[in-house]
């Protein structure tokens, strides 16, 4: 009689597998640690499918009653802590469906029934991915919102607008405020115009194939709050264009959140002293005591690396995947999850630090007269009350400017004398449009820096956010 036993039968697999996984093959196949978060979408998804089951007489009703009482069980447990993970049971579909047979029994096996596991996932990250797109867009409107606020009390506050970032013209603080509302609107359009695009259902696709069970896939997306079924069962299962989609103007936002972080940090800088942070978004130094670090803002920037590196992660894996499942696909949620994650994280903080900042009117006044950033205004001066072309005139000016600097002066501290030996028919009547508030005003075309212009932008937005 032999000593040795003969392997246990592979509890996932079945007939096929008499053995089970190798130890490295379980480490490398499971995913558990990672789309375990996925648990209430695949509950949901399970419940759907269990009620359409019975709805089209192809499980018993009290089999379904009992799927779905086991599945309210299960979930109790999930968020009670209470649940024991497993990965020898690979992912949390598993997971579920074996302790929801430990609970009920023969019923659990019937779940299953005109569905894979293919298109049970692809739904469930459906799922996650349309939710995800909500918050960012409900994240993006918090901090649209201070953003707007914060730009209406500083409608007049004059700063230098820089180009190359150097000295150009003066704009107000509130208007250079604006260009971010502007930019994360766009944004949230993006995350919501991505949801709408996703919002299709891969349940019933089965594999791959579809399903020769007379499902009813119209009646699970309803339920799952999707606008259709998916057409195309391979598009189903093996298309993750949706989370692509997320990611991309999640990179997009990320960016656009980083250049304002680098202004917040430049702002908060001695060098700029144009606004500071208080200590609630503030760091200070383990040996240098006077320091004052703008942490939150650098690591909101730092973000922006993990999110476009997650978009390019996630478009390598499907670079070169022919249709339709293949286990690269198992990737996906990682970098997906660690993306938007990052993504609501700056979100947050960038939202608490443009409530916080507190400008320095001052200091942004005094760097906005230096630089000659009034140089257009006098060249658009020459060409409105002289009737200089302007490429006259902007030679005209650049005396006037390589004169003032020779002087160590500002141009409105040229005396009439100075600007004559120039071009003689300058008038006294151009002092008043040589200062920052006057450059500021004098540009009321829409969309320019004026503050009554910028009043108007700003309570349109915050109008348009308290509206939702």
């Amino acid at each position: 009689m032999s000593d040795k036993t003969e392997p246990a039968e592979n509890q996932m697999w079945g007939g096929r597998f008499s053995q089970g996984p190798a130890e490295i093959m379980e480490a490398i196949n499971a995913s558990i640690d990672i789309d375990k978060r996925l648990w209430r979408e695949d509950i949901w998804g399970s419940k759907a499918h269990a009620a359409m089951l019975a709805e089209a007489g192809i499980i018993s009703r009290a089999d379904a009653e009992a799927i779905l009482k086991g599945l309210d069980q299960v979930a109790a447990e999930i968020e009670g802590g209470t649940f024991t993970f497993s990965k020898a049971l690979e992912d949390i579909h598993m997971n579920i469906e074996a302790r929801l047979k430990e609970l009920i029994g023969e019923p659990a096996g019937r779940l299953h029934t005109a569905r894979s596991r293919n298109d049970q996932v692809a739904t469930d990250f459906r799922l996650w991915c349309r939710a995800a797109c909500e918050d960012a867009a409900s994240g993006l409107g918090d901090l649209m919102a201070a953003l707007s606020e914060k730009a209406l009390e500083n409608a007049d506050a004059v700063m230098p607008g820089f180009t190359h970032l150097q000295t150009a013209q003066p704009v107000t603080l509130g208007h250079h405020l604006l260009a971010y509302v502007e930019m994360f609107s766009r944004d949230a359009g993006r995350f919501m115009d991505a949801r709408e695009r996703m919002n299709e259902s891969p349940l019933g696709s089965a594999a791959l194939a579809g399903t020769p069970f007379p499902i009813d896939r119209k009646t699970t997306a309803e339920a799952l709050g999707f606008d259709r079924p998916c057409a195309n069962s391979l598009d189903g299962v093996s298309s993750r264009d949706f989370a692509l989609e997320l990611l991309s103007a999640a990179a997009i936002c990320a960016t656009h959140l980083s250049r304002l972080a680098e202004e917040i940090v430049l702002w908060t800088s001695p060098q700029f002293g144009f606004a500071s942070l208080s200590d609630a978004f503030s760091t200070g130094s383990s040996i240098m005591p006077q320091k004052r670090n703008p942490d939150a803002a650098e690591l909101v920037r730092a973000k922006t690396g993990r999110i476009t590196g997650s978009l390019n992660s996630l478009l390598t894996v499907m670079k070169a995947l022919p249709l339709a499942y293949a286990k690269d696909l198992q990737e996906d949620k990682a970098a997906t999850f660690e993306a938007v994650e990052a993504l609501a994280l700056a979100l947050s903080a960038m939202t608490g630090m443009a409530s916080d900042l507190k400008p320095n009117r001052e200091a942004m006044r005094e760097a906005a007269a230096r630089g000659y950033s009034t140089a257009t205004d006098l060249a658009d001066w020459l060409v409105r009350e002289l009737g200089l072309p302007f490429r006259e005139a902007h030679h005209v000016t650049g005396r006037v400017v390589a004169l003032a600097e020779k002087a160590g002066k500002r141009l409105d501290e040229l005396t009439l004398a100075d600007m004559q030996t120039v071009e003689p028919k300058i008038t006294d009547d151009v002092f008043t449009v040589l200062s920052v508030e006057a450059s500021a005003a004098s540009r009321k075309a829409y969309g320019g820096t004026a503050p009554d212009n910028v009043r108007t932008q700003a309570q349109r937005w915050i109008a348009a956010l308290k509206k939702g």
